[in-house]
């Protein structure tokens, strides 16, 4: 049975600013000064919102049928394309910022809907929640409404960026943040697995999102939990948990997956005692399978990508990264995801419109390597200088075949390294999966089960704490 939480909506116009509603209210009533199309935001307020096997949906609400169902009308505008709220303002006894909430008994089990009021059509909406896992949902066939299509979670903070296009085809945005609250008698503590389960690369990380956060100085509740958190693999290899944050641990060996290895996730959290008077809850069970190790090198000052599948060469590419100015990330990274078409914008990334380097294109098959927008995909328009010079914008380009190549051969949880780029560091956890760029004492030293030397060992508590106890 889904669990009945309140929720806030937060709407930023402008990265970290919230508009005040009485403006808000006098623009959707008035003629629009600028580009903007109207969003209707849909949730369910309370369980037994579907009758007859029918859901309900924004526009299509019917007396008897969507009782528990509200929309929110929320106004994207040009000035919101790619904005960023990096740290939604949902702080308690923030009087201003509160006099602008909503307060909404969201049935968390229900589903979060988005749709244009208007004319126009969604380019990308991005749900992620405060440990950085993104939401699951999808488009509708004719880029007007989008759903969800994996619960949100209770206790759980939410940043929502949508990206549309009004009726003349100029690009708007808003960033929406919102809150679930926890459960009304404070749940258990639990963790939520990833990835899901499947086939991924022998870079794939594990990740394990808390239900609740447990803070760095409390060491015996952490170690206890890093105890009832089990990874296994057949075969066996050497690996740890690292902390990333109070609620996010990730979980890696000491050297990439072994080709065909079978992971096992599961947690033995149910009924122990984590902290005084605080248990574990039951957590679902992951299970993945790594395919052949595919590793794509590729070394800027040679422009060239060498892919290899199990140690062995398998292609060469030319290609171009990163120009001065906006070199390619250093490093080592994963994919992420795979998308067959991405509409890329120069003011996703903070380049200007009407600035010489600002770019609006259709790119195809684009292998995602960050969140905040790198990507391996076909530049037809730089074949010149592939395998010459670096003219990018960041990303690595490559002919439409071999794009596509590349594109049909990894998977998610590859290995994507670049070298001699002359850009920053990949960072380890804030932009994707860059875990693999920290050494492995460094990464020993991030879990609660490791001494000064930074070795692993097992913990000084009394094995008997870890029993359950309910």
């Amino acid at each position: 049975m889904a669990a009945v939480t309140g929720a806030m909506l937060v709407v930023a116009a402008a990265p970290g600013r919230a508009p005040d509603a009485d403006t808000t209210e006098r623009t959707l009533g008035g003629p629009p000064r600028e580009a903007a199309v109207t969003l209707l935001v849909g949730r369910v307020l309370e369980e037994g919102h579907e009758a007859g096997g029918e859901r309900c949906a924004v526009r299509m609400f019917r007396p008897g049928l969507c009782s528990g169902w509200q929309e929110q009308r929320v106004l994207a505008t040009a000035r919101g394309v790619g904005s960023v709220l990096k740290e939604p303002a949902l702080r308690e006894g923030d009087a201003a910022r509160a006099a602008r909430q909503e307060v909404l008994p969201t049935d968390a089990g229900g589903p979060l809907e988005i749709t244009l009021a208007d004319a126009g059509r969604l380019t990308d909406v991005t749900v992620q929640d405060g440990h950085g896992r993104h939401l699951a949902g999808e488009l509708g066939p004719h880029s007007e409404r989008w759903l969800n299509t994996e619960p949100l979670r209770a206790g759980e903070t939410y940043t929502v960026h949508v990206g549309a296009q009004d009726e003349g085809g100029a690009p708007v945005g808003v960033t929406m943040a919102f809150r679930t609250a926890p459960p009304a008698d404070g749940g258990r503590l639990t963790a939520e697995f990833g990835p899901g389960p499947g086939t991924y690369g022998a870079g794939e990380i594990v990740t394990a999102s808390l239900s609740r956060p447990v803070p760095a100085d409390d060491l015996p509740a952490r170690a206890r939990l890093e105890q009832a958190l089990q990874v296994t693999s057949e075969p066996h290899v050497e690996g740890a948990w690292h902390w990333v944050d109070d609620s996010t641990l990730h979980y890696r060996p000491r050297t990439y997956w072994p080709a065909h290895t079978v992971v096992r996730v599961r947690s033995g959290l149910d009924g122990v005692e984590v902290g005084d008077h605080e248990y574990g809850g039951p957590s679902e069970d992951v299970q993945f399978t790594i395919a052949d190790r595919i590793e794509a090198v590729t070394d800027s000052a040679t422009h060239r990508m060498t892919v290899r599948r199990n140690g062995r060469v398998i292609r060469t590419i030319p290609v171009t990264t990163g120009k001065a100015g906006f070199r390619t990330r250093s490093g080592i990274k994963v994919v992420l995801r795979k998308e067959p078409k991405v509409r890329m914008r120069g003011d996703t990334v903070g380049i200007q419109r009407g600035t010489k380097e600002f770019y609006d294109l259709p790119v195809l098959y684009a292998t995602r390597v960050t969140w905040s927008g790198e990507y391996i995909h076909a530049a037809p328009w730089s074949v010149e200088a592939q395998g010459e010079e670096n003219v990018s914008h960041g990303c690595t380009g490559m002919s439409t075949e071999d794009a596509a190549w590349f594109f049909d051969t990894v998977r998610e949880g590859d290995i994507v390294e670049v070298v001699n780029s002359g850009g920053a560091k990949m960072a380890p956890f804030d932009n994707g999966f860059g875990d693999w760029n920290m050494d492995w004492r460094t990464w020993l030293a991030g879990s609660a089960l490791a001494d000064a030397e930074g070795d692993p060992h097992g913990s000084p508590l009394s094995p008997s704490r870890l029993h359950p106890t309910t």
